[in-house]
């Protein structure tokens, strides 16, 4: 990995996210919604709406708008919400802050339960612990994350009472509290991915112990041990690192669907509100937020993905 391999990934990462900043801008254009009008309310007079129209420089060309627009969002500035009438930025932030901490600690969970059970279901393949691993895997691919979430609620929160069902508390004000109520949700999405990550590791695992290096490895008489976790783990996980980023994209998608259910005020329940209440600023934030979100995701994966395998040269 070279210095010149890192300056291209970091400036396909700014393209990817300029490139986003337009298209999301230009959606935002076409949504049937006036930006004075929702700013000013239904009896602000026509004179009034001419002249916030002539602030906010809504009369000028789109690629005005657009410079203007990416000018303020590149400072740090994301406008008003028409909703509260305040800063969109931090806002969003908080929200971004909540929806990490629920994708970092799934991902967390999800690496600790599915690495160990796809090894121990390649080592014992065909055999009982293999059948149970793959069962589980295709009822975790199977099950749509609001059925999921569903069934664990009732288990968990209504009949055994061990976890609250719905709510939110920043484990920084309340670690306990905060564990508790992010437990049933984390718990929803890492059984999604440990089925993905699992059934991908069982499959690299099985196809390193079969590599001619492997068998080398072991015709020179490494213990077993050795050569599962310094030579076959390590290149059975790459595969997982692309996985895992992969599922990124899945965790900025679905993770609205689990805070709409968990009523977690994270940034894909704040993206949704804002949508419903048509609150231009708050969607033009929200969604570039989880597309640079998403862009540097990637970029830290191929990162490593370097470290992890060292035959790798990019440049």
């Amino acid at each position: 990995m070279s210095l010149a391999w890192f300056a291209r990934r970091l400036l396909l990462m700014i393209y990817t996210v300029v490139v986003v900043s337009m298209l999301v801008f230009a959606i935002t254009q076409i949504l049937p919604a006036d930006a004075a009008q929702s700013l000013l309310g239904e009896n602000a007079t026509p004179e009034m709406l001419a002249a916030l129209r002539a602030k906010l420089g809504l009369g000028d060309p789109a690629w005005q708008q657009y410079l203007h627009w990416a000018g303020r969002i590149f400072s740090g500035d994301f406008g008003i919400s028409m909703r509260t009438s305040r800063p969109v930025g931090p806002d969003m932030l908080t929200a971004l802050s909540r929806s990490l901490l629920l994708a970092v600690a799934s991902i967390v969970v999800t690496l600790i339960v599915a690495v160990p059970l796809g090894v121990i279901a390649a080592l014992r393949q065909g055999r009982l612990a293999d059948t149970g691993v793959s069962l589980i895997a295709y009822l975790g691919v199977s099950l749509p994350e609001f059925v999921t979430a569903t069934l664990l609620a009732l288990l968990l929160a209504d009949t055994l009472h061990w976890l609250p069902a719905t709510g939110y508390v920043s484990p920084l004000e309340n670690f306990g509290d905060g564990i508790s109520h992010l437990a049933l949700p984390v718990l929803t999405i890492s059984v999604i991915l440990i089925a993905h990550v699992m059934r991908m590791m069982r499959s690299e695992t099985l196809d390193v112990l079969r590599s001619d290096y492997i068998r080398a490895a072991r015709l020179k008489g490494l213990p077993e041990r050795s050569v599962l976790f310094r030579h076959a783990l390590r290149n059975a996980l790459l595969p997982v690192v692309t996985i895992i980023a992969l599922d990124v994209g899945y965790l900025l998608g679905g993770i609205i669907v689990i805070e709409e259910i968990f009523a977690i005020p994270g940034i894909g329940r704040a993206l949704m509100v804002a949508i419903t209440a048509r609150d231009l600023p708050s969607i033009q934030a929200g969604a570039l937020i989880m597309a640079a979100t998403y862009a540097v995701t990637n970029t830290l994966a191929d990162l490593a993905y370097a470290v992890l395998d060292p035959r790798i040269r990019y440049d």
